[in-house]
């Protein structure tokens, strides 16, 4: 490692708060540790649970970085004690504990993947954080199987748009919740059999009447709070709603008797405690599963706005103003 710098670019959490609070900083550069590799970070990906860790209400796991970014592609510059599945060069993409937004970030090697054939650093950085999650929630936990019908609210968001291509090349059907119009037909160009609007109107009525009064079999939810129930009751029997995120609030008053005599599993999880053991899991599925349909171009991710690794403040504006259709970049290139 003696042809490394012994220094690194960065962006830290000065405080918490706003945007603005996002600083171009320096420190020592990160070595990796058993298990780990060293990867020299071309492009990160910025993701709702960013702006909570610079909020203050999403502090990183005991031993990860503090430093925010949960995904990033580039070459791996050096390896940990340990590990054997990759070597000092490689391009790969890889889901973080934290510390994407640097140009070195360690990473514990299983997080890693190679790059789907045919994709430059880019689009790569683009894929962990929501393929990951919508992987891990709708296939594993949600069970999601072809012939069945999901609905998945923030259609627009970088885990919607992941989740609505995906779970249509595995043969579903799929609804979807978005803001406006706009999203509504960038969503169904992705795919989505139904786009609803939920602002100012009757989501769930209109789901229940465009499945025929049959509802859904799973349901991936970001939202929570007074959606669970509406959810709950748009599920068919054995129906599934896995919860993800809890954007309009984490309590929710839920009809327990409905769940029992309709067999619903109510389930979620969040990723980032998650074991390394459980992510190579995932990492494995992915590789076998998904990475065939993104080399073949049956799904890709939709990216809404690229930033320079400095402009990592407007980064975290341009998501929070919530008018993105995909996923918001930061270059380091």
């Amino acid at each position: 490692m003696s042809h490394l710098p012994t220094t690194m670019h960065c962006i830290e959490i000065s405080r918490p708060g706003g945007p603005d609070v996002l600083l171009p900083a320096s420190r020592p550069l990160p070595l990796p540790r058993q298990g780990e590799v060293l990867i020299e970070v071309a492009a990160a990906g910025v993701n709702r649970p960013d702006l909570a860790q610079r909020a203050g209400n999403y502090p990183p796991p005991p031993d990860a970085s503090d430093l925010p970014g949960l995904e990033a592609a580039g070459r791996i510059a050096a390896l940990g004690p340990g590990v054997d599945q990759w070597k000092v060069g490689d391009a790969v993409c890889a889901l973080t504990p934290g510390g994407a937004y640097a140009r070195y970030c360690r990473v514990p090697a299983e997080q890693c993947l190679p790059l789907p054939r045919g994709y430059d650093m880019l689009r790569a950085a683009a894929l962990p954080e929501t393929f990951f999650t919508v992987w891990h929630n709708l296939f594993e936990r949600g069970r999601l199987s072809a012939g069945e019908s999901v609905l998945i609210h923030g259609g627009a968001s970088g885990i919607g748009t992941t989740a609505i291509q995906l779970a249509k090349a595995f043969g579903a059907t799929v609804f979807t919740t978005v803001r406006n119009q706009e999203k509504a037909q960038a969503v169904r160009a992705l795919g989505a059999d139904h786009a609803v609007l939920y602002k100012d109107n009757d989501w769930a009525g209109e789901v229940k009447s465009l499945s025929g009064g049959r509802g859904v079999d799973v349901v991936l939810d970001m939202v929570a709070g007074d959606y669970v129930a509406k959810n709950l009751q748009l599920l068919k029997p054995d129906g599934r709603n896995v919860v993800i995120a809890v954007q309009g609030g984490a309590a929710a008053n839920i009809n327990v008797a409905w769940i029992m005599m309709n067999r619903i599993t109510l389930t979620g999880s969040t990723m980032r405690p998650q074991s390394i053991a459980s992510k190579a899991r995932m990492a494995r599925g992915l590789t076998e599963q998904v990475w065939p349909l993104l080399e073949a171009g049956k799904v890709s991710p939709v990216i809404h706005k690229i930033f320079a690794w400095r402009e990592a403040a407007a980064a975290h504006a341009e998501l929070e103003r919530a008018d993105h259709v995909g996923k918001v970049m930061l270059t380091l290139d």
